[in-house]
């Protein structure tokens, strides 16, 4: 019944403030009302595509002010976003499946592609998101085509292309808090067979959160990136894309609300221990430094530390297409590194309890090689093989209650109190053979076979060091963890898909999913906390419907899966008995199961109107999980809204002498939790977020002006809540609240 009301409730949505048309096409497609993806690694028509899948075309988002993935949140059905950081780290949930864990050797149940390469490392997977082409969310597992951690669903960015004309096009957009966003591309021909594309964009903001003590701003942002592509046609049969990008990020760390957990009253002390929720900002609960924030502005704090999250990536990839007449030789290097520093404030709070220094470097080659059929046959295959190899090396420490810290490494301080590090060190080689063939049985029934073997060997070296003193350069070394694994799965794909007419298809799926097994990188004392967990795998079934009615007029898209989890990865905080400390913990669930609907519908009833639905239903939930002697089965998995929904409403007409168009654009999410255990203060109940917009342009059209506002309602945007009930706080990380703005953009 909970399915109907949620079904009922998104028509109703639909009729009244339904998103942006949630595809565009690409410049090149003669049929405006046709989106070309190429999730299946060619080029198809997205409603003859078996997956469920979103396209958010180049003009969309920018209308939406995607400028990095965390502005992804919520513009597909079951996708959830969120960061604990400023510059790095974004947790991707598809369907409830994710990962919460913020160490960078741990990859995403989601995968990040930038025009055809994995962008493995959380470090790098936040700047390439402009002068985009479209942007495909692929949801639930992709067994086959897309072997690397794909045990969510993947995430493709498709930049823009060089083209054989000239175009160039520029945007600025000025706004709350001095935000600035400017992008830009240029590109044409240099001779019959070279062209070339230079984009860029810069990204800056004061910062929405105050430090009441020094009355300056925080969660600023400043970074910049450029692309760099190089087309080569030199005959009909051959032709390279070569690509060079750079990215840079130097805001400040995050800063985050402190709420203080630890009761100084009987009165002030809930069932659990902790402070209870009519005392959080009374003054009568504490951290463990005796700190109390009665305020209740989530956008406020009293910051000891405001340090600066530095990210430094740069990479390149070549894709070389030989044309073999009845088939195709495709050839997909990549190179990405990355390079990070982030020194933050990690207690939110005036004294100083624990700091935290996260260093990392990465750095990534890989190499696909595939040969596939071409045009539309009785037969349509993919075979391919996948090689990489990816270095990793950490340095972070927290440093704990320098507050008390004498400083002097012959004091004896008490257990719990100095600096903590965890460098390590993992180098990952991968490969991978897969294949995919779509047989048309008849002319409507067309069934699908898929295999792929996948291959992680991990080598592994792990210190656990604690100082006294962080300007102390001799560590004590706890436990040392040398260790080396190969981690190896086989998935896949079985599918029918039958075209009811031109119009309407339906599809049914199975799909195995597999994401490796690895090594804990966070901070432990525990030597058998490092050691090796298991491969996630997922058995996931899918039925769909995609259909285009009324003459085109709606397109309507629905789909219900389930998904049958073993082994599912999970991170959680729990507190050590021994030190009293929040220390983190990985391990694996021993079953979780998934159940859900989703739609899709994108509706012109008349001319110059676009509407446009997504809504998602969703039931995720632990089977018979135990960690760390609690149990949690029949809890839900974090990160899981029972329901979601995104609508917008589009309109356009003529006036003085041009076009002008107002948007609208809504995103709710019902409750989520934000941990394995379900404590219901962490938590948050259902949002709901608006934005608008008005623009502009001349009778040219080469021009636009117009001004907008986000989240206009001024809701406030939580991203996690963070328990160090060791410590005595929980960390509630926020995005920002209302803004508004102006901009301009130019298009030649």
């Amino acid at each position: 019944m909970r399915g109907v009301r949620v079904w009922l409730l998104a028509c109703t949505v639909l009729t009244a403030a339904p998103l942006p048309a949630i595809a565009q096409a690409p410049p090149d497609t003669e049929q405006s009302d046709v989106v070309i993806i190429t999730a299946q690694k060619r080029a198809q028509d997205i409603q003859d595509v078996p997956v469920a899948v979103t396209a958010l075309g180049g003009e969309a988002l920018q209308d939406l002010h995607v400028t990095d993935i965390r502005d992804l949140n919520a513009l597909a059905p079951s996708l959830q976003i969120k960061t604990d950081d400023n510059a790095a780290n974004p947790k991707i949930f598809i369907r409830g499946i994710g990962l919460n864990d913020f160490n960078p050797n741990t990859a995403s149940a989601v995968a990040i592609y930038t025009d055809g390469v994995y962008i493995g490392s959380p470090l790098a997977q936040m700047g390439q998101f402009f002068d985009l082409d479209r942007v495909e969310v692929l949801r639930g597992p992709q067994g086959t085509l897309y072997g690397r951690n794909t045990t969510g669903g993947a995430i493709n960015l498709i930049s823009r292309k060089p083209t054989d004309e000239f175009d160039a096009n520029a945007s600025i957009e000025y706004g709350s808090y001095n935000g600035v966003t400017v992008e830009g591309a240029v590109g044409g021909p240099i001779s019959s067979t070279l062209a070339y594309r230079a984009a860029g964009t810069y990204v800056t903001n004061d910062g929405y959160t105050l430090n009441r003590l020094t009355g300056n701003r925080g969660n600023d942002t400043d970074r910049g990136s450029a692309r760099f592509s190089l087309a080569w046609t030199p005959s009909d049969t051959f032709d390279a894309l070569f690509q060079l990008r750079y990215g840079r990020s130097k805001g400040g760390s995050i800063l985050a609300y402190n709420r203080s957990l630890l009761p100084q009253t009987a009165g002030a002390t809930g069932p659990d221990g902790f402070c209870a929720p009519a005392f959080y900002t009374s003054g009568d609960c504490t951290d463990l430094a005796g700190y109390a924030n009665t305020s209740t502005n989530l956008y406020q704090g009293d910051y000891h530390l405001e340090g600066k999250d530095e990210v430094e990536t740069f990479g390149g990839s070549a894709t070389l297409t030989w044309d073999l007449g009845a088939m195709s030789l495709i050839s997909v290097t990549g190179y990405d590194h990355a390079d990070r520093d982030d020194l933050e404030d990690t207690d939110a709070g005036p004294t100083d309890i624990i700091t935290a220094r996260y260093q990392a470097k990465q750095w990534a080659a890989s190499e696909e090689l595939r040969l596939q059929s071409n045009g539309d046959n009785t037969l349509n295959w993919v075979a391919g093989i996948y090689l990489a190899r990816d270095e990793l090396e950490s340095n972070s420490y927290y440093d704990v209650f320098r507050v008390a810290n004498s400083g002097d490494p012959a004091t004896d301080l008490p257990q719990g109190i100095g600096v903590f590090g965890w460098p390590f060190t993992q180098d990952t080689d991968s490969y991978a053979v897969f294949g995919q063939a779509d047989y048309k049985v008849t002319d409507k029934l067309t069934a699908t076979l898929g295999l792929r073997y996948s291959a992680d060997d991990k080598t592994f070296h792990y210190d656990s060091v604690y100082s006294s003193n962080v300007g102390d350069p001799t560590f004590n070394i706890f436990p040392t963890v040398d260790d080396s694994r190969t981690f190896d799965s086989l998935s896949g794909k079985l599918g029918l898909q039958y075209a009811v007419n031109d119009d309407v298809n339906l599809y049914a799926s199975y799909n195995r999913g597999y994401k490796s097994g690895g090594f804990f990188g966070g901070q432990t004392t525990d030597p058998a906390a490092v050691l090796p967990y298991n491969d996630e795998v997922v058995n996931a079934y899918e039925v769909g419907l995609k259909s285009e009615l009324l003459d085109n007029v709606l397109t309507a898209n629905f789909a219900a899966f389930f998904y049958d989890y073993q082994d599912l990865q999970v991170y959680t905080l729990v507190v050590d008995s021994n030190t009293n400390l929040t220390v983190q913990n990985f391990t694996n669930a021993s079953n979780a199961e998934v159940s859900g609907l989703e739609a899709e519908l994108i509706a012109t009833p008349i001319d110059g109107l676009d509407l446009s639905l997504g809504a998602s239903f969703l039931d995720a939930t632990y089977k018979d999980f135990s960690s760390a002697g609690d149990d949690y089965s029949g809890n839900t998995l974090p990160n899981a809204p029972e329901a979601s929904l995104t609508g917008s409403a589009r309109y356009e007409w003529s006036i003085f002498g041009g076009s002008a168009e107002a948007q609208a654009d809504v995103s709710y999410r019902s409750k989520v939790f934000y941990d394995t255990r379900n404590v219901e203060r962490l938590s948050d109940d259902d949002r709901t977020f608006v934005n608008l917009r008005f623009g502009w342009k001349p009778g040219d059209g080469g021009m636009e002006f117009g001004v907008f506002g986000r989240n206009v309602t001024g809701e406030t945007n939580v991203s996690d809540i963070i328990p160090i009930e060791g410590l005595g706080f929980d960390l509630f990380s926020v995005g920002p609240r209302e803004t508004a703005g102006v901009y301009a953009r130019f298009d030649y």
